[in-house]
């Protein structure tokens, strides 16, 4: 019971920062802000399910390679944006 509370706070605090990264990209147009956005809204969708199982699918594959995904998601936004040519 507490950790699914625990899993739900985390999963608002990811939620938060993808909304502020979705304004600041909103505001700016830069895509590093997008990408961001995209991989922390990933990570919250990704805690609400654990959350919402109730089972122990912790250890399986699946939320790892969420988990995963979501970080070559900010590996490959900060790759962009140094690489990029303007």
């Amino acid at each position: 019971m507490m950790l699914d509370f625990i899993k739900g706070a985390v999963a608002m605090g990811f939620l938060v920062a993808a909304g502020h990264f979705f304004r600041f990209w909103r505001e700016s147009g830069d895509r590093l802000f997008g990408w961001f956005a995209a991989a922390f809204l990933l990570l919250s969708v990704n805690n609400v399910l654990l959350a919402a199982i109730h089972e122990n699918v912790e250890n399986s594959l699946a939320p790892y390679a969420v988990r995963l995904f979501a970080f070559v998601i900010i590996a490959v936004a900060i790759i962009d944006k140094n690489f990029r040519r303007t």
